[in-house]
């Protein structure tokens, strides 16, 4: 059986457990999101392993994001995730293309259907359950 330190992408321990840990978590959250999004007949999230990097990063900081601010509510995890998006040039659009950076979410949290706004709550259920 491996060490803890040496399954990679999961959980570590020691001076590596911050940044693989929110790794770890991360992934679990985007796989749920994948799940979720497959009962609504969205299948466009590819597998964690096949995401584009980008899309990781987005996930790890928002476990980054929800750890820092454990009270976080749903609406201000949108907004978080909103304002690193349009940071990175992304705009509204009525599709989500990743070559345009446009996302039909880029929209206030009171202006998302409520399909979008469980993700979040999803999200943050998740993080709380695994870091207590």
């Amino acid at each position: 059986m491996p060490k803890r330190e040496e399954v990679k992408g999961y959980l570590f321990t020691g001076e590596r457990e911050e940044i693989y840990g929110m790794r770890a978590i991360a992934r679990i959250c985007y796989e749920a999101n994948r799940a979720y999004c497959m009962i609504f007949d969205d299948f466009s999230l590819e597998g964690w392993d096949d995401a584009p990097e980008w899309q990781r990063q987005s996930y790890i900081s928002g476990v980054r994001f929800r750890l820092e601010n454990p009270e976080v509510t749903a609406r201000q995890m949108h907004e978080n995730w909103m304002e690193a998006k349009v940071a990175d040039g992304w705009v509204y659009g009525d599709s989500k293309d990743a070559g345009k950076k446009t996302h039909p979410c880029l929209v206030g949290y009171d202006a998302l259907p409520d399909f979008q706004k469980r993700k979040d709550v999803l999200f943050s259920a998740i993080v709380k359950a695994l870091t207590g």
